[in-house]
């Protein structure tokens, strides 16, 4: 009965996720050739911010928040994302991003591996964006976490 219970949870998060996803992307593409370099190196800096941390998935959640079933991070970075104020929303895509990313990866349901490959997407097209130089050392440094 728990693992049902887990289940349903984690699919609704799936869900919750891969809707917030599609609106990031869709802001992700509206942003000009500087913007998304600009994001690049945010989302690098996020990655490594995140990394250091004791539970990279709950970044950027407060600490009374700590024992929650997931954390505000990707709530925090919507609500910034949304903002009309473009180094907000830059920061706001980057915290998304990173947290969610850390969310879903080594997932084994099938509907939060879904959602952590769409990330991979985004990911990559931010890759291309960024010069050679900050994409290596950025997953490269990714990779060693």
């Amino acid at each position: 009965m728990q693992q049902l219970i887990w289940r349903l949870v984690a699919t609704k998060r799936a869900y919750q996720l891969q809707r917030e996803f599609k609106e990031i992307d869709k802001l992700m593409g509206g942003l000009s050739n500087a913007a998304r370099l600009q994001l690049a190196t945010l989302t690098q800096k996020e990655f490594s911010a995140a990394a250091k941390s004791e539970f990279p998935h709950l970044y950027a959640t407060p600490p009374e928040q700590r024992y929650s079933a997931w954390g505000s991070g990707t709530d925090i970075g919507l609500s910034r994302a949304r903002s009309d104020n473009l180094p907000v929303r830059l920061r706001g895509i980057a915290l998304w991003l990173t947290v969610a990313y850390h969310e879903t990866r080594g997932t084994t349901l099938p509907a939060l591996d879904g959602v952590h490959r769409s990330l991979l997407r985004a990911l990559r097209f931010l890759r291309e964006a960024a010069p050679a130089a900050t994409a290596e050392s950025w997953f490269s440094s990714e990779q060693a976490a």
